[in-house]
C-alpha cells in the first residue's frame, strides 16, 4: 500500500490529549494519523498520504517534490536583534572566523 518511490519526510510523536502516537508528514502539513502503536501510525499517515498523492492527481494537481529532493542553495537569511549580532560579531573575531563560518558551525551542530 506504499507509494511508489515514497521519498516523503515522515515523523511519529506521542499525543499526551489523545493518549496515542501521531504520524505526521513534513510534505503535507494538513495531514496526521492516531494510532496505538509507533508502527500503526506511521502505517497510518503513509496511507493518508498516498491517497491525498492520488487525489491531487486525478485533479491534475501536483504533489509536493519530497524534501529530501528538492535544490538547496546552502544561503538563507535570518534576522537577529542586534545585540545578538554584535555578540556573535565578536564571539567570530575572538576565533579568528567570519561571522559566517561561526554561525554556520553553530546550526551543524543541531
Amino acid at each position: 500500500m506504499s507509494l511508489v518511490n515514497d521519498r516523503y519526510t515522515y515523523r511519529i510523536t506521542w499525543s499526551d490529549d489523545d493518549q496515542e502516537h501521531v504520524g505526521l508528514c513534513a510534505e503535507f502539513p494538513s495531514l496526521s494519523w492516531l494510532a496505538k502503536s509507533p508502527e500503526s501510525a506511521l502505517q497510518g499517515i503513509r496511507k493518508a498520504v498516498k491517497e491525498a498523492v492520488i487525489d491531487m492527481r486525478n485533479n491534475n494537481e501536483t504533489p509536493p517534490a519530497p524534501i529530501s529532493s528538492r535544490p538547496y542553495s546552502g544561503k538563507f537569511v535570518v534576522r537577529v536583534p542586534p545585540e545578538v549580532h554584535r555578540e556573535l560579531a565578536m564571539k567570530a573575531a575572538e576565533e579568528g572566523v567570519s561571522l559566517n563560518r561561526l554561525v554556520s558551525a553553530k546550526l551543524s551542530g543541531l
